[in-house]
């Protein structure tokens, strides 16, 4: 008979922010359910272009590169999660969801610091501020599934409410792309990382069973 304790726990996919400097993580965000369905897309970054694609007569110069990659493709993930409090008590949860919604609502704003910090750059007369900097974003997905993301998309509808407006449900929208080492600058951490995560695709498409030219019909030359 399987006891309860037998039963291995489910692992969550979530987010950490990394002080890129030291690589120790400032905060860990546990999805409290994972999203039952994730949306990928990859987009390859074509040497040549998109050219005259499928049409006659292209340049001598596309044809050139029709074989060639600048970098890594461009990855783009889409999900729901879900965010819910309604199972918990007043005292566990007074202000509802407001401090995890708030929590992910930080990875696209800056701090109040670093805005007055600006302000006070202007105010002292500076020529050129540079764009405020984020920390370095991981989002987790399992264990081979771990890597460097810039948060473009964060849509938020509320759906329940306490008796002091506080929302205690959510669905949230979130759009994260990938950031490999053609978004980063030599030697950051997050570069490392990226490369971390496609030496993990290659170990995985490597240990998957090759086919046979057979199976598709064809003979041992093409």
């Amino acid at each position: 008979m399987t006891r309860y304790a037998d039963i291995p726990k489910p692992i969550r996919s979530g987010i950490v922010v990394v002080d890129p400097e030291r690589g120790t993580p400032q905060r860990i965000i546990v999805l409290q359910f994972n999203p039952d369905t994730l949306e990928r897309s990859l987009a390859p970054q074509a040497a040549g272009g998109s050219g005259d694609a499928g049409g006659g007569g292209s340049g001598g110069g596309d044809r050139n590169e029709a074989l060639r990659l600048k970098g890594p493709a461009e990855e783009t993930w889409k999900f729901t999660a879900e965010i819910d409090a309604t199972d918990q008590f007043e005292v566990a949860a007074p202000e509802g969801i407001h401090p995890q919604l708030a929590t992910l609502e930080m990875l696209v704003h800056p701090t109040t610091a670093q805005l007055r910090e600006a302000s006070r750059l202007t105010k002292k007369g500076a020529v050129e501020i540079s764009p405020i900097e984020v920390p370095l974003t991981l989002f987790t997905w399992g264990s081979k599934r771990v890597m460097p993301v810039r948060l473009t998309e964060l849509s938020i509808n509320e759906s329940a409410f306490d008796v002091r407006l506080n929302p205690i449900r959510a669905s949230l929208g979130i759009g994260m792309k990938v950031l490999s080492v053609s978004d980063l600058p030599a030697g950051h951490r997050g570069a490392d990382l990226y490369l971390a995560h496609l030496a993990q695709k290659e170990r995985l498409a490597a240990s998957a069973r090759g086919g046979r030219l057979a199976e598709l019909g064809l003979g041992r030359g093409l």
